[in-house]
C-alpha cells in the first residue's frame, strides 16, 4: 500500500498573514506561483489586496510589466506575458 502524505499546513493569524503579504510585495521580483499562494491566503483570511492589485496581472498573476496607456480616468497596462488589459483608476 502507498501511504499518502498529508500536507502540513502552518496556521497563521490574520495579522501575521498581513505582515507576510506586505513583505512579499516589498520584494522587487516574484513569480506567478508565489502570487497565487498569496492571493489564496488573502482570500482565506478576508484581506483585501486593493493597493497591491496594480503589481500583478489579473489573468496570469505574473508581475505586471508591459505597454502603458494613460487615459483621462484610467491607466491601462498590457501584460507582457498574456496580453491581458489591466485597467487601473488614476
Amino acid at each position: 500500500k502507498k501511504e499518502l502524505m498529508k500536507r502540513e499546513s502552518i496556521r497563521m493569524s490574520r495579522t501575521e498573514v498581513k505582515k507576510y503579504i506586505d513583505s512579499f510585495f516589498n520584494r522587487p521580483v516574484f513569480k506567478a506561483d508565489e502570487m497565487k499562494k498569496i492571493k489564496r491566503s488573502a482570500m482565506k483570511h478576508n484581506i483585501k489586496l486593493g493597493f497591491y492589485k496594480k503589481f500583478f496581472c489579473k489573468n496570469c498573476l505574473s508581475q505586471l510589466k508591459g505597454k502603458i496607456r494613460i487615459k483621462k480616468t484610467h491607466k491601462v497596462v498590457f501584460c507582457e506575458k498574456c496580453g491581458q488589459k489591466n485597467r487601473l483608476r488614476i
